[in-house]
């Protein structure tokens, strides 16, 4: 009987010992997981302050780029950077500068969050993947790697938000003379599904998606790889014994990553933009044309679009835009990137792409 008493005892307080040791592993792993919601909440926060600063920062720009990638090449009315911006401003005053910036900062900032986010997760996830493979633990990510995660990133980021990037594109590109006005951005969606259907909403997606490729991938990629040398080799003196730049010198890489990256991918965006202009009913003249010159656009497609822009306007047309596209890019990503990173410390955000 003792001996029984004794083996029942003991196995009551292996039970209870089992017991506290499995609350234990919840607790522990139901912290994590609060810790976890909290960061993604503030990387989220930092990527949509980034992306709404550095878009605002440039808005003029951004919207006379639009201009030039679409106007009817039979009625120029804009052509060039500087006589661009003051005929816009000669003809629609200060707020001209800024039509569609409203719409653009309600795209950008959720895009904007959710392409810093799914960055910061598919490294983590592409490194995790890297280490089993090649069984060290201490690897890090290589210029590639970090090139599919950041293109990853820019598709997640832009299949989420395109509808309201095809809108945007319609209502800056609208004047005083366009037929029909759309008043905002829910009246634009509203108006775009009931005429053209749902399927207009993506209307060039495709060359979105592979564009985003080299221009989103190299950003990170270039960004990240410049980061990470200069901190090795600290040139020039231009990072001291920190082991993080700091941010003139952060400025600098993006602003080369930018470059780079919209080079590469700007004439799959004069497509997109054009694209997004076809079955517009009452489009604006900016697009049609006035008077005598004005003329339907006709697109069937991506190689449609490409094989008709080169044949009726020349190889230069593809790049269209590209002058105050690179005046504005070069500020914009280079004060993204600072604004995030900058956020994320003050918001206390700690990723380990390493963990």
């Amino acid at each position: 009987m003792a001996s029984e008493d004794v083996k029942a005892s003991e196995s009551a307080v292996e039970k209870i010992v089992s017991l506290a040791e499995e609350a234990n592993l919840a607790r522990q792993e139901i912290r994590p997981t609060s810790h976890a919601v909290i960061s993604i909440c503030k990387s989220l926060v930092a990527g949509g302050v980034a992306g709404g600063v550095s878009r605002t920062a440039v808005a003029p720009l951004e919207r006379l780029k639009i201009l030039l990638q679409v106007q009817n090449s039979h009625s120029i009315k804009y052509n060039g950077t500087i006589s661009g911006l003051k005929y816009i401003w000669r003809t629609e005053g200060f707020k001209g500068l800024f039509k569609g910036n409203g719409t653009n900062c309600a795209r950008i900032v959720p895009n904007s969050a959710v392409k810093f986010f799914s960055y910061e997760q598919a490294s983590k996830g592409i490194l995790y993947l890297y280490q089993q493979q090649t069984g060290n633990e201490d690897a890090q990510l290589t210029p590639l790697l970090r090139l599919g995660a950041g293109a990853c990133a820019g598709i997640i980021a832009m299949s989420a938000t395109y509808p309201m990037d095809m809108v945007r594109g319609r209502i800056t590109v609208q004047t005083e003379k366009s037929p029909y006005q759309y008043r905002g951005m829910v009246h634009a969606l509203s108006t775009i599904l009931r005429e053209e259907g749902p399927r207009a909403l993506y209307k060039g997606w495709l060359p979105s998606v592979i564009g985003v490729i080299p221009y989103v991938g190299l950003n990170f990629a270039v960004y990240e790889s410049l980061k990470e040398w200069l901190v090795k080799t600290k040139p020039l003196g231009l990072v001291d014994d920190s082991t993080e730049p700091g941010v003139v010198t952060r400025l600098a890489c993006g602003a080369v990553a930018g470059t780079l990256g919209q080079t590469v991918a700007y004439p799959l965006d004069v497509v997109r933009r054009r694209m997004q202009m076809v079955g517009w009913k009452d489009a604006a003249s900016i697009v049609t044309g006035d008077g005598r010159s004005k003329a339907s656009l006709e697109y069937s497609g991506m190689i449609d679009t490409f094989r008709k822009t080169v044949r009726y306007e020349g190889f230069s047309a593809l790049y269209k835009g590209l002058v105050p596209n690179s005046v504005k890019v070069v500020p914009s990503i280079a004060i993204a990137f600072v604004t995030y990173e900058q956020v994320k410390d003050l918001l206390g955000v700690e990723i380990r792409i390493s963990d």
